[in-house]
């Protein structure tokens, strides 16, 4: 069964979405992560992919309380991103209550160290963050582009233990024109990692093609606050899958 994962994206610790990662672009949905989380888990959703905005910003983990928050208040089984640079940072939030963590620019800035959390947590605790444009992997809240091809990046990766991945194509992300079909099938093709696709969701018709692809979750973030997908049509699709 493919997971339905909303994202809820936190800036001054308020919900937000921003437009291929540009933070200018911002725009507040919510002055309560903790309610639109409860309202997720309301519709039968389990997951939730819970970004701090301002800790891939600031290169540490920022909102925490919010995590903490989350955690105590509902059962969904958090992923938790943004600015996870230290052991610290992610023992915090393990122990603020995340379920599993991304690892995204650090993977690119540090593969040592990301090698020894696989080690230490393993492999269905740490999730790959492959954040692209134009194939190139994206660091730093997407403003500092690599070198590194998203199938080198995924393979290299996929030799050293990781199992899963969440990708975005940037040129994607919170525009709702529709997800990277060709990437994804491509990344499935190529390797043996567990996809989940983010960014592009648009309808309801877009996560039933992710589905078929194989993937093996999707994220959505503002087609759910813009209306384009409502949370009943996603509890429809988790009760009919």
């Amino acid at each position: 069964m493919m997971k339905i994962i909303p994202a809820i994206d936190i800036i001054d610790g308020k919900c937000v979405r921003l437009s291929k990662g540009d933070y200018s672009t911002k725009k507040i949905y919510s002055e309560d992560p903790v309610k639109t989380a409860r309202e997720f888990e309301s519709y039968g959703i389990q997951f939730l992919h819970l970004v701090d905005l301002d800790g891939a910003r600031s290169k540490h983990i920022v909102n925490q309380k919010v995590l903490e928050n989350i955690a105590r208040e509902t059962s969904l089984h958090i992923d938790f991103g943004g600015g996870l640079k230290t052991g610290n940072d992610i023992e915090t939030a393990f122990n603020s209550g995340a379920k599993q963590i991304t690892l995204g620019s650090i993977a690119v800035q540090d593969r040592e160290f990301c090698f020894e959390m696989i080690q230490k947590y393993g492999s269905e605790k740490i999730i790959l963050g492959a954040d692209c444009e134009n194939r190139k992997i994206k660091t730093s809240g997407w403003e500092k582009e690599s070198n590194l091809d998203i199938i080198d990046f995924l393979l290299d990766y996929q030799e050293k233990g990781v199992i899963q991945t969440i990708c975005t194509d940037i040129s994607k992300d919170g525009m709702l024109e529709g997800p990277s079909t060709d990437l994804y099938k491509e990344i499935l093709t190529k390797t043996a990692i567990k996809l989940t696709a983010s960014g592009g969701i648009s309808c309801i018709e877009d996560v039933h093609r992710m589905k078929e692809i194989g993937c093996s979750g999707t994220i959505i973030g503002k087609a759910i606050y813009e209306g384009k997908i409502t949370l009943q049509q996603l509890q429809d699709f988790i009760e009919n899958a």
